[in-house]
């Protein structure tokens, strides 16, 4: 959970302004930056490029864990730890474990999606940096970390500047 870098920080006031900022700072060549939004913004997974995230990956591989460990568990404490007979039922009735085994496959996905959210969002940060108060509000936001490819500040306050941004500053995010 890295900490705070410094680099330019453009604020625009509308949805459309930001997408294309995104595109174009994606066009030209910068790969660490990042878009600030105070809601989903249709379209910003694509302006800037994104590729697929992994945390499905880490949510499938979880639950078939808890899978395993329900259709292990259930078979061990049924057929081989406590075997009782009841009613001629075999030791080992699979309908009978199948809550059990999608309670887990659940409970497991569930967690380690949180988790690994946790983990790719790089939470929690203990007093994160504020760019601009109202970027939770109504404000957006690209953001340009100093040691990105290609980094030069007139050049970025340039650009920004051309794109109609309302703010381009020297920042901490």
């Amino acid at each position: 959970m890295g900490g705070s870098k410094t680099g330019m920080a453009a604020i625009f006031l509308t949805e459309a302004q930001v997408l294309v900022a995104a595109k174009k700072t994606h066009d030209m060549g910068f790969v660490k930056y990042d878009a600030i939004t105070p809601y989903p913004v249709h379209g910003m997974e694509e302006a800037c490029a994104l590729k697929r995230s992994w945390i499905p990956y880490v949510t499938f591989g979880a639950g078939f864990c808890g899978l395993s460990l329900a259709l292990w568990f259930t078979w061990w404490t049924s057929a081989v730890n406590w075997a009782i007979n009841v009613g001629g039922k075999p030791f080992f009735s699979l309908p009978a474990f199948v809550p059990i085994m999608f309670e887990l496959t659940v409970l497991f996905a569930a967690l380690s999606s949180v988790v690994a959210l946790f983990y790719a969002a790089g939470l929690p940060r203990i007093n994160p940096p504020i760019l601009d108060k109202d970027l939770t509000c109504h404000k957006f936001a690209i953001f340009i970390p100093s040691d990105d490819v290609g980094y030069d500040e007139k050049k970025i306050e340039a650009m920004f500047r051309a794109l109609g941004a309302s703010e381009v500053k020297k920042a901490e995010f």
